[in-house]
């Protein structure tokens, strides 16, 4: 309220030396939707001709790579296979687009009713929860090589379908019921503990590998798509026993736990904070802005993820927007991190080897830091970025650090988040509360006839809440995006 008071004071002193300008109303508007903007932070406003002819050709990779038959969107351009991030990101995306007037309110209906039917009718891993990879045309559950199996389940991916699953149910109130009775089908047992620890499942070769899933960033993402419903997933926000490396003098923190011994990779990446800025304002989903918590403070830490990058420009003169991609070839995935396995700027694979020439200025990276951090660095960063598209197909992944060159890959992560970023300069934080809808509170609240799916009302008080459970044996890699 403080900060609201200060900004709406001086937009009024500001009104009163230019009412002779006719200026007076417009000014202090500016003024209260900036406070009212996620707090104060980022971009805001309507889109400029040129941000929305940017949304558009985001969009364009969605209607290009849209099933018509059920609706299923394809993780990358013209690749027939997609997990539950991706479909959360469509979510997003899609929502963007009714918001931003790139779809009109018929086409929002069928193309969000199509992926009620799938949801609501998916086979699920071990018949519990969303599987970790579903083939487009078919809607079946396929392995990584898109062949028809069960290979288990990401508590990382769910959590991010379960954030825009809400973002949507709030924001479009008549279709809360049947996003309620997708949550309904699933059962969370195996998935979050009564201490709010995420573990994912591995299912291959005939052998069953539960783990705890989820290192800092996505993680905590992931932790705020479970609590908007309800579970206490605290124990997940608050993240791990953090360690802290100086680059340039800022304090940045990293997930302390050993990647050595779990196989896991701890990568400092930008788009988890910013993902948490926008959804979430960077607080735990229903806690108020200025309450007191025990949590990490995480916009401290995404302002110093952000202003590394901008001194490592400053410093050394190299443009820099780094996050997590996907490539065709091996690593597959590449972590292009801020600090990962001991060293800043460090761009490695699953599993830990180097790989320096795959680092990379991000487009998504690009876009988020835009949008949350309106600075002239930011500004040259778009710059940089701005024309890295195909008017037909969308949003290239980025340009290659070292040679410029553009890495031609198209996602529909890049794409979706893009038109987030989008989103938010006109809307600001995407989830303003989190709450059980009506219908999955009276099918869950009555004491005598519990589901027995570990919904939140039939959890039991976590027996250590400083503890935190780590199977021995973590499967390499499980947690990436």
């Amino acid at each position: 309220m403080l900060i609201r008071r200060l900004l709406l004071g001086g937009a009024l002193l500001a009104a009163a030396l230019l009412a002779g300008c006719g200026l007076v109303s417009r000014q202090i508007t500016k003024a209260g939707d900036y406070a009212e903007h996620a707090g104060g932070v980022g971009r805001y406003g309507s889109l400029s001709e040129k941000e929305l002819q940017w949304a558009k050709v985001a969009w364009r990779y969605f209607e290009n790579n849209t099933n018509p038959q059920n609706g299923l969107v394809n993780g990358s351009d013209r690749t027939p296979s997609f997990s539950m991030a991706h479909m959360g990101d469509y979510l997003a995306a899609l929502t963007a687009a009714r918001e931003l007037g790139l779809v009109n309110e018929r086409e929002f209906d069928e193309r969000l009713s199509k992926v009620l039917a799938f949801l609501q009718g998916m086979d699920m891993s071990e018949a519990s929860i969303p599987a970790k990879v579903y083939n487009t045309l078919s809607g079946k559950m396929v392995n990584y090589a898109n062949q028809p199996a069960d290979i288990g389940w990401s508590a990382v991916e769910t959590g991010r379908l379960l954030t825009w699953m809400k973002i949507v149910a709030l924001r479009y109130p008549q279709y809360e019921e049947y996003l309620d009775k997708v949550v309904f089908r699933m059962n969370f047992c195996q998935v979050i503990d009564d201490c709010g620890i995420l573990h994912g499942l591995a299912l291959e070769n005939g052998k069953r590998n539960r783990y705890q899933e989820g290192r800092l960033g996505y993680e905590q993402l992931a932790a705020g798509g479970f609590a908007a419903w309800g579970f206490e997933a605290r124990r997940s926000w608050r993240g791990p026993e953090l360690e802290t490396v100086n680059i340039y003098g800022v304090p940045v923190r990293y997930d302390g736990r050993e990647s050595r011994l779990s196989g896991v990779q701890t990568p400092v990446l930008t788009m988890p904070y910013v993902l948490m800025g926008m959804e979430f304002g960077w607080r735990y989903p229903g806690q108020a802005a200025g309450a007191s918590s025990e949590d990490a403070d995480f916009r401290k830490m995404a302002d110093a993820v952000y202003k590394v990058q901008e001194m490592r420009h400053a410093r050394e003169g190299v443009l820099t927007a780094r996050t997590e991609y996907q490539i065709k070839e091996p690593p597959y995935l590449v972590y292009d991190a801020v600090f990962a396995a001991g060293y800043p700027w460090n761009t490695v694979g699953p599993d830990g080897k180097e790989y320096e020439k795959l680092a990379m200025v991000s487009t998504r990276a690009a876009f988020g830091l835009w949008g949350l951090w309106p600075t002239a660095y930011t500004d040259l960063l778009m710059t940089s970025v701005q024309t890295l598209y195909s008017p037909e197909r969308g949003w290239y992944d980025g340009r290659m650090e070292k040679s410029g060159a553009p890495q031609e890959g198209i996602s529909l992560t890049t794409n979706a988040q893009v038109l987030e970023t989008l989103l938010f300069k006109v809307k600001g934080q995407l989830l303003p509360a989190a709450s059980n809808g009506r219908y999955l509170r009276r099918q869950t609240g009555n004491p005598f006839d519990r589901p027995n799916r570990c919904f939140p009302g039939e959890r039991l008080a976590c027996a250590d809440p400083g503890a935190r459970s780590l199977p021995a044996a973590l499967r390499p890699a499980a947690v990436a995006r």
